[in-house]
């Protein structure tokens, strides 16, 4: 029992107290006006008291422990107190239709916008939405995702148009002069190829070998063994690189008519190359072997773990949650807000599902209310009451005994007169 309930009851038994010993005080005045006025009045305060004690007492136990007929009332109801608890709560307080109204007359997205706006910056929301994005990049996991990627990547290689691609890489290659320089780079290997001493011997080994291979007849071979008569491997091999290197020159200079020739004739060989529906063909066979033949999976594992490394890395850093978080946030909610049918969808939703569980779970709040009530004994129950009604029981006390004193002395009055 509270300290205020036990400073109330100490004054009811006071006031009790006083009545009392005020009768017996006046009983040897009764024969005097003012004693008789005074005994009738402090009679009926002692009397008026006892009977609010008793009353007072009766609700929660027996008065003095004697088992008087309809005493100790909360005990002996306590079950048909319960039920009709329950039944005020169900059929008169917390109806249906009352929780209904008051749904629906609740504005669920105005109040969830404006604790929204409060805390989207608060400490709690950055620290949790941070752990949360790093829980959600660190369950993700790469073997799983791997051969999906390998499949998806293979997937858009394999419908890669080569026709697309290929004139556009043609016309990079006259536009760039591709063409120019890989003739400039074969001649100048050329060149210093056949400028090496052995060389010059393999070309006039290989020279001589070739002419005495010739078959001929008659005029023809004579001439042909007199001429390998008067040369020999290095004469030959000479004369052979002299050639080669004069050849060579003559193509590496830009205004050659030779050169030119060539390289109008590869341009329109590359021409050529963006209609050959052949060399398509085999260039997607070879696309379509490569592709097949490749396996990437441990490349994309190991480029997914350090996108995943860096990911979680990124969101640490202490700008993250301002610059990336924050801003999606907001321009969500703003959005969000500013789309009345949305809106509107989400008031309706919410109140519906609210509306729902209401009308399914009804039922319960008895239920709850009844389970609650069980758990607790007698005593504790007559112990909770009193805590927050004992006061003012107690008061009824103290009131009984003052209004019983007035009324006594208006009673001894009136019958002093007649």
């Amino acid at each position: 029992m509270s300290k205020s309930t036990n400073k109330t009851q100490n004054i009811a038994t006071i006031s009790l107290a006083i009545m009392a010993i005020g009768f017996v005080a006046t009983v040897p005045l009764q024969h005097s006006f003012w004693g008789a006025l005074l005994q009738g009045g402090f009679e009926a305060g002692l009397v008026g008291g006892l009977a609010d004690w008793f009353a007072v007492t009766a609700l929660f136990r027996h008065p003095m422990g004697v088992p008087i007929p309809h005493t100790a009332l909360l005990p002996k109801n306590r079950e048909r107190i319960t039920a009709s608890i329950i039944s005020m709560l169900e059929n008169n307080w917390l109806t249906k239709e009352s929780i209904r109204k008051k749904i629906t007359a609740f504005q669920f997205t105005e109040k969830l916008f404006a604790l929204a706006d409060k805390e989207i910056h608060s400490p709690a929301i950055q620290k949790n939405s941070i752990y949360l994005i790093k829980h959600l990049i660190d369950k993700v996991d790469i073997e799983k995702i791997a051969p999906f990627v390998e499949k998806e990547l293979k997937s858009r290689l394999s419908d890669w148009n080569i026709k697309n691609v290929l004139p556009g890489l043609i016309d990079q290659i006259a536009k760039r002069k591709y063409d120019e320089k890989t003739l400039d780079y074969i001649l100048k290997e050329i060149d210093e190829w056949s400028q090496k001493d052995d060389t010059k011997t393999k070309l006039g080994r290989m020279a001589l070998e070739a002419i005495e291979n010739v078959k001929a007849d008659g005029f023809m071979q004579f001439a042909l063994k007199s001429f390998t008569n008067l040369v020999n491997e290095e004469r030959l091999g000479n004369i052979i690189q002299s050639l080669i290197q004069k050849a060579v020159n003559s193509y590496q200079d830009p205004f050659n008519l030779n050169r030119q020739t060539l390289l109008f004739h590869i341009h329109k060989k590359l021409e050529n190359l963006k209609t050959d529906e052949k060399l398509y063909e085999e260039i997607n066979a070879l696309k379509a072997q490569l592709i097949s033949d490749w396996k990437p999976n441990e490349q994309i594992v190991n480029v997914l773990q350090q996108l995943k490394d860096k990911a979680i890395d990124m969101v640490e850093q202490p700008f993250f949650f301002a610059v990336y978080v924050e801003p999606l946030l907001r321009n969500g909610l703003d959005g969000l807000k500013n789309d009345e049918k949305k809106v509107v969808a989400m008031e309706t939703w919410l109140k519906k599902q609210v509306i729902d569980f209401v009308e399914k779970n009804h039922s319960k709040i008895g239920k709850l209310v009844a389970e609650n009530l069980e758990k607790l004994d007698n005593e504790t129950l007559i112990q909770m009451l009193e805590t927050n009604i004992g006061k003012d029981l107690q008061w009824i006390r103290v009131n009984g005994a003052v209004c019983g004193f007035f009324i006594g002395l208006l009673l001894v009055g009136i019958r002093s007169f007649f």
